[in-house]
């Protein structure tokens, strides 16, 4: 059996305080369902990775860097997603093919 207070004003306040403890808690849930509502549409509605990447230098007037399949660990912060023409023209122009994830045999692309 509990330890409760055996006269009237006593319950009367411990009741207040654990109504006022349960409103706080179920606020609290409700604001982590909507904060996990909301992390979830943020991961449906993402725009699909790019399937290629080309890896642009220092400043803007800097030729391209690398190629890469979109996803590649090694590419760097500087990158933009491309298509596959896009990708093939850059190698056929000499832009290198990052030697992780090898965009050049993934696109079927023979140098020389």
């Amino acid at each position: 059996m509990t330890d409760l207070p055996p006269d009237l004003p006593r319950l009367r306040t411990l009741e207040t305080w654990l109504q006022l403890t349960l409103d706080e808690v179920r606020a609290a849930i409700a604001a982590a369902e909507q904060r996990e509502a909301e992390r979830q549409r943020g991961i449906e509605r993402r725009p699909p990775a790019p399937d290629w990447l080309l890896e642009v230098g220092l400043n803007r007037d800097s030729p391209p860097v690398q190629v890469h399949v979109g996803g590649c660990w090694n590419s760097g912060k500087r990158t933009r997603g491309i298509d596959r023409g896009e990708a093939l023209r850059a190698l056929g122009d000499g832009v290198t093919a990052c030697g992780v994830c090898r965009p050049d045999s993934e696109l079927g692309f023979l140098d020389g």
